[in-house]
């Protein structure tokens, strides 16, 4: 029976089901599952992946929105007993809290792509908790993550994310694999949070707000987008030409203009 008749995706929940088993297959082998692990999944859906991800691993949580998807997941043939599902939201869920004897968490998900940003941003909050996050993204969104300086792609997100985690592009996704099929591609990313900061930062608010006004308008130099901020001089101070453009900048340079800002 197919996805459409057993529950109708809906708009407002961004529901595309993933439906070729062997991309499927592809993703659950990309993550290199132990039996050992706890696997954390947001939006299983109809539980596709869940079902293959299960005899895999030590334990499985979902994490899904939709009630109706719910009451459908707990009837379903899950036969293992080291599953368990909660009906809530994502985006103000605490993962943290399903952490068993303090392993950390593999987290896994076919992400609604209207909420994939802020999710991410909820998620950083809760890193302690987590060893990696595998997810289904936009392909414009994971070209963003993985975007390096110089690049046409490369932004705010690019910065925060790299800030946070190790970020590895693993392979496309065509709309064909969903139902119903998208209007965009997708890809799957490999975050990995970083042990110990890549840079140091003296306040995560100073930074991101120099990120965020670096690339307010990007077609302008930092002179001008950051001039209620911080001086040509301070600048200078750092060795950074206010000439500059902030897609020209990296993680370090957004770091010590941070701690100017800090200062």
């Amino acid at each position: 029976m197919s996805s459409e008749k057993i529950h109708q995706p809906r708009k407002r929940f961004g529901q595309n089901f993933l439906k070729d088993m062997s991309v499927v297959q592809q993703i659950v082998s990309a993550i290199n599952l132990s039996n050992k692990d706890h696997v954390v999944e947001i939006g299983p859906g109809m539980g596709v992946m869940t079902q293959v991800m299960l005899p895999e691993v030590g334990y499985l949580d979902a994490v899904e929105l939709d009630r109706d998807l719910v009451a459908k997941l707990k009837t379903t043939s899950l036969p293992l007993g080291n599953f368990a599902i909660h009906s809530a939201d994502a985006l103000t869920f605490d993962f943290c809290s399903l952490s068993r004897n303090n392993q950390p968490m593999r987290l896994v998900g076919n992400l609604p792509y209207n909420i994939s940003t802020p999710l991410m941003f909820h998620l950083f909050t809760q890193l302690k908790c987590i060893a990696d996050m595998h997810f289904m993204l936009q392909k414009e969104v994971v070209n963003r993550l993985v975007a390096v300086p110089g690049s046409k792609s490369y932004g705010k997100l690019s910065v925060v994310v790299q800030y946070y985690c190790r970020v590895d592009k693993l392979f496309d996704v065509g709309p064909e694999a969903f139902s119903p099929q998208p209007k965009v591609d997708s890809s799957i990313v490999r975050l990995i949070p970083h042990k110990s900061p890549l840079v140091s930062i003296n306040n995560y608010e100073d930074f991101e707000n120099i990120v965020s006004a670096s690339f307010a308008q990007r077609r302008k130099t930092l002179h001008n987008n950051l001039k209620s901020l911080l001086s040509d001089e301070q600048l200078l101070s750092v060795n950074i030409d206010p000439s500059r453009r902030a897609e020209t900048l990296s993680l370090e340079e957004f770091a010590a203009l941070s701690n100017l800002l800090s200062d």
